[in-house]
């Protein structure tokens, strides 16, 4: 988009807003050019978007110029299958790629098996409903490790996503499932073990959180860094991972434990530019979501960084 102006974050009623003729531009244009590299997007409805609903969701971020959207099931799966197949149409409809993030209430690794179930059913529940969405991948924080070692977490982990993922596939759900790089070092999730759970269970695939790695480890916050992480990647899933990256980024507060808080873009440290072009010197294809708490704006300024360099 280079120097041109952003479309208005206005909500509408009264307000001038671009033309209709230039959001099928736009879209023909994200189509054309951007479908075989990145797609920029925000967590959740814009803040612009008429309601909160996913379908006035999906259609600001046509409006806006973007390409995809993350379904926010954060506080539970509340969507009936006839709303899902709507939201599908629309996105298919306006050429929006969905994702969709489960619930914060999951913990794999659970002392109570009640807990454990729960955690289950929540992710099974995102999968189903995703899919109606259309969308392609789900992401969850899998667990804390609740000061069980790292191996003995790993296992239980493993053991009770692994009944996940059969009963998806006796559904013949297609759904990626993506455990999420997280920011805390009490939770479960760093890079090598989502890799290795990537290697051992069919169809799971890797939520790479660039904002949680930065805040958990401290570090990887430079091109090298960057290019280093996509290696890790491509070393540990192969080409076919950087080909279908599902990318998660915001600003970050942290300390010692980790992450404490997202923050807008501009407000952190977080080396987004070098970020961006090591994605874009790597190749790097897939949904980059922003998470930071002026969505669209940072999804904007994300998608704009990109295109310039």
């Amino acid at each position: 988009m280079g120097g041109k102006e952003r479309p208005t974050l206005t909500r509408r009623g009264g307000e001038a807003e671009p033309p209709k003729q230039l959001y099928v531009i736009i879209m023909l244009t994200i189509r054309i050019s951007e479908m075989e590299k990145l797609l920029f997007g925000t967590g959740g409805t814009p803040h612009s978007a008429k309601t909160l609903s996913a379908i006035d969701g999906i259609k600001r971020i046509a409006e806006l110029g973007l390409g995809c959207m993350e379904l926010e099931f954060v506080y539970g799966v509340r969507m009936a299958e006839t709303s899902a197949r709507l939201v599908a149409e629309t996105a298919q409809g306006l050429g929006v790629k969905l994702s969709a993030h489960g619930p914060y209430y999951i913990n794999l690794n659970a002392r109570e098996p009640e807990k454990v179930a729960a955690s289950q059913e929540r992710i099974l529940q995102t999968a189903r409903i995703g899919a109606l969405c259309g969308a392609e991948s789900i992401a969850f924080h899998a667990a804390f490790y609740l000061g069980d070692p790292p191996g003995k977490t790993y296992q239980a982990v493993k053991k009770n996503l692994a009944e996940v993922m059969n009963q998806l596939k006796k559904e013949e759900n297609r759904v990626w499932v993506r455990p999420e790089v997280m920011g805390k070092t009490s939770q479960f999730g760093d890079i090598d073990e989502i890799i290795t759970l990537c290697n051992e269970l069919d169809r799971v695939g890797i939520c790479l959180d660039f904002a949680h790695w930065h805040a958990r480890s401290g570090q990887a916050n430079s091109y090298p860094e960057f290019v280093a992480v996509l290696e890790q990647i491509k070393n540990g899933l192969g080409d076919e991972a950087i080909a279908n990256m599902h990318i998660h980024v915001s600003g970050i507060a942290y300390g010692q434990k980790g992450e404490r808080k997202h923050l807008d873009l501009k407000e952190s440290d977080l080396n987004y530019t070098e970020l961006l072009q090591a994605l874009k010197d790597y190749g790097a294809k897939g949904l980059v979501i922003c998470e930071s708490p002026s969505l669209e704006a940072d999804a904007l300024l994300l998608q704009e960084s990109y295109h310039r360099l």
